[in-house]
């Protein structure tokens, strides 16, 4: 039997079919993504902002933190490490208080009395002043952008103009820089970004490629007319500029007719529509974030505490449920995302790291016999931890027995 005669036939069968699967699966993405991503209204984004919520978040870390063995409790975080993982959410609240940013010109920003459409263009304006001074003295988060109106017809024409304006004001296309469009509720809607960002990229002379995130906060775009998974065809139909998908924890659920009370990140319907959401964009370097919480944590000390305490479980449920990222919407949400992520990744590392450095050195014969894609999974833990602050590389290193470079390449293998 001629086994080489009948492989090539089947590689003759299945070209096709292997360049479909590359292009629609091209694999996860390998740069670093947020725990969050903030979102500020546009007229209210002033200079100094993400320092303002650093040093927010750290003034109420004083006042309502100073009891550690609750504070370990509120946060979900193991008693005796609680002083390790509060001193490295204290650093990284002063050095690096948001790593994702957005200027919302959508929900978050309601115009007040007057000309609406030169009270929006202003916001823009201000927004875009407030970025270029920040990363002009150094306090530019790693990642930011806009978040635009939808493309629904009452406001489709002053989503244009607003981008526009945005992308004319900032000058060019900074790495890090992302749109987010909202309420998106057909793969047409997909299609007509893609159009309208290479339309903007030619006219403006953009420099790079113009990129967007979804916001998966309507029926429409989970399961479509014909009982189909709408985002997975958002998805290809993103031709490579969609960076991620924003599930929106009210808009989804009261679509789904859940009352307010009970709307939340936890709800059955949102875990049901965040799983259609990770299924469509596994494989295709789109992430997927988490919503977000709009209880905030200001008042007295028993309010702040049951606040953080229901923050903290919810960013926990969504890590461990494979969604790395969410939203905040107040700078008291800041103490809890960092001190339940942390906390998080400091439980994941030990085993982690060991695991990983049996399976580096090849090691068998142990209670764990790793694959190929754990180890992958592995070294992601490890990747995501030293991403945010939770671990450092010297301590990867001398556990796990393996640097940076070579986590790269374990996940890139």
């Amino acid at each position: 039997m001629d086994t080489a005669e009948l492989a090539a036939g089947l590689d003759r069968r299945l070209a096709a079919d292997d360049v479909a699967r590359r292009r629609a699966f091209p694999g996860d993405a390998r740069d670093r993504q947020p725990v969050h991503t903030v979102y500020v209204p546009a007229d209210r984004m002033l200079p100094g902002i993400t320092r303002d919520w650093g040093r927010q978040a750290l003034a109420s870390l004083d006042e309502f933190g100073a009891d550690k063995a609750l504070l370990a409790e509120l946060a979900g975080v193991d008693a005796d490490v609680i002083g390790d993982v509060e001193a490295r959410v204290r650093r990284k609240l002063a050095m690096e208080p948001v790593e994702d940013l957005r200027a919302d010109l959508e929900d978050g920003f309601v115009p007040g009395a007057g000309d609406w459409d030169a009270l929006e263009d202003s916001a823009v304006r201000t927004a875009v002043t407030a970025l270029h001074e920040d990363f002009r003295v150094g306090l530019g988060s790693p990642f930011f952008g806009v978040r635009i109106k939808s493309f629904e017809p009452r406001t489709r024409h002053r989503a244009v103009r607003s981008l526009s304006l945005f992308l004319q004001e900032l000058g060019e296309l900074p790495e890090g820089f992302v749109v987010t469009l909202p309420k998106v509720t057909s793969v047409a809607q997909v299609e007509a970004m893609v159009w309208l960002a290479d339309r903007l990229e030619i006219e403006l002379g953009l420099a790079g490629r113009l990129r967007f995130e979804l916001q998966i906060e309507t029926t429409q775009a989970i399961q479509g007319s014909d009982g189909t998974a709408t985002v997975s065809a958002m998805v290809q139909a993103a031709d490579g500029r969609c960076t991620g998908l924003h599930y929106g924890t009210y808009d989804y659920s009261a679509a789904c007719g859940i009352a307010a009370a009970y709307q939340s990140m936890a709800h059955p319907v949102a875990d049901h529509a965040k799983n259609v959401m990770l299924l469509a964009a596994a494989g295709t370097g789109v992430r997927v974030s988490d919503g977000s919480t709009n209880i905030v944590p200001v008042g007295d000390a028993a309010h702040v505490h049951a606040v953080w305490r229901l923050h903290a479980r919810l960013v926990r449920r969504s890590l461990e449920h494979g969604f790395y990222q969410g939203w905040d919407m107040h700078p008291g949400h800041l103490v809890t995302r960092y001190l339940a992520t942390y906390g998080f990744f400091r439980d994941a590392f030990p085993t982690a790291a060991a695991r990983l450095r049996s399976y580096v050195d090849s090691v068998g014969g142990g209670a764990v016999m790793d694959e190929p894609a754990t180890a992958r999974a592995l070294a992601n833990v490890l990747i995501r931890g030293l991403d945010c602050g939770a671990v450092d590389e010297a301590e990867v290193a001398a556990t796990a027995g393996i640097d940076r470079a070579g986590l790269n390449a374990l996940v890139q293998a």
